[in-house]
């Protein structure tokens, strides 16, 4: 089954238990939380307290965006506010090995995100370690941006080299730009998790746009 996860960071922050309860209602499997650190991308969004705080009014997997410099610092940190999975930056650490040992020592999903201008290559040596590879779509740092077409065809080359080495386990997330016009296509390239935001906490019925994204890439009738 292909997952949507809603990414927190568009939600209404003055009232986030009511946004986290729309997304428990719906048919998200995980939810996302990108957390910026200012240095790394130039915005700044959310840490570890709010965190916490979701994880207390959910049970959907928390699924940690770290687009941060030097993340090593924080994985037990994020661990024990209630991440259940990580994804840290190819482009944010010089010890990539190290810190996805990290995340796998603490029992998290480990996931390396990649920047567009990143190649997918870079991967190759730390597949052992990954349970999912985020494909960022947009420049990270800032939610409601236009989907960069090129990364179907990124997103459809990783796919391949996967299958090629072995490692059809893995899962491709997608994060930026995503939408229902384009979820279905983008699932079709090869993803399997799919980051929403603004088009989901920014629609009229959030609830309705997160379960007819579902059914759009589960082959559901909508």
């Amino acid at each position: 089954m292909n997952i949507i996860a809603p990414s927190i960071l568009s939600a209404d922050f003055l009232n986030l238990k009511r946004e986290v309860e729309i997304v428990n209602k719906s048919q998200a499997q995980w939810l996302h939380c990108d957390v910026m650190d200012g240095a790394f991308v130039p915005n700044i969004s959310f840490g570890i307290p709010v965190i916490r705080s979701i994880k207390n009014a959910t049970n959907k997997l928390i699924d940690v965006h770290l687009m941060i410099e030097k993340p090593e610092r924080y994985i037990t940190q994020f661990k024990e506010a209630g991440a259940n999975a990580i994804s840290i930056h190819y482009e944010a650490t010089k010890h990539v090995d190290r810190t996805l040992q990290q995340i796998k020592q603490h029992n998290l999903l480990a996931g390396l995100a990649l920047n567009p201008a990143t190649p997918i290559n870079v991967v190759e040596n730390v597949l052992y370690l990954l349970d999912y590879i985020l494909i960022m779509s947009v420049n990270p740092g800032f939610g409601g941006q236009k989907f960069i077409e090129n990364s179907y065809k990124k997103i459809a080359s990783l796919k391949k080299m996967l299958s090629i080495l072995g490692y059809e386990n893995i899962l491709i997330e997608v994060d930026g730009g995503v939408n229902l016009t384009n979820a279905k296509k983008i699932v079709s390239a090869g993803a399997n998790i799919l980051v929403a935001g603004s088009a989901i906490f920014k629609s009229d019925n959030p609830l309705e746009t997160i379960n007819k994204m579902n059914s759009a890439i589960n082959n559901y009738v909508v």
